[in-house]
């Protein structure tokens, strides 16, 4: 896909590549340039483990999106892969 940047360095991600990744406006990512190219990716969550009941429990720092089924199916069939 192509796309451009305007002159504040901004780059529109296509629809298509965001539906894909499921970003939504104000998501953080991780940009970096490697041989040529700009990999974007998911940073991975902030999380502490909580040692307060019987079982260590990992929690995130701070609010997640809340995962649908389709985000579960699509996860479990591509780990299949």
């Amino acid at each position: 896909m192509r796309t451009t940047i305007d002159g504040a360095g901004r780059v529109v991600v296509p629809k298509a590549l965001r539906d894909a990744m499921g970003l939504s406006a104000g998501r953080e990512l991780d940009m970096v340039y490697v041989d040529g190219c700009i990999e974007i990716s998911l940073p991975p969550a902030d999380v502490h483990v909580d040692t307060s009941g019987a079982l260590p429990v990992i929690r995130p720092t701070a609010p997640l999106p809340p995962l649908s089924d389709d985000v579960v199916a699509t996860t479990i069939d591509r780990v299949r892969r």
